[in-house]
């Protein structure tokens, strides 16, 4: 999640923990489990669908 907001169709906008940000689809990078340290928290349901939507359109053959 990133606070930068720039209208790119692989940014979904979201709020978290009061905060306005986007899901920044186009950074999406491989990081190891043992690297998470603590779960911060969940995205709401509709954020959820759409950032799975767009993950599919973004590697659809």
């Amino acid at each position: 999640m990133t606070t930068k907001e720039h209208p790119f169709p692989t940014r979904i906008e979201c709020r978290f923990q009061g905060k306005r940000g986007w899901v920044a689809l186009d950074q999406i990078r491989t990081v190891d489990k043992a690297r998470l340290v603590k779960k911060l928290g969940i995205i709401d349901e509709q954020t959820g669908k759409a950032v799975l939507q767009n993950i599919a359109e973004i590697f659809a053959p």
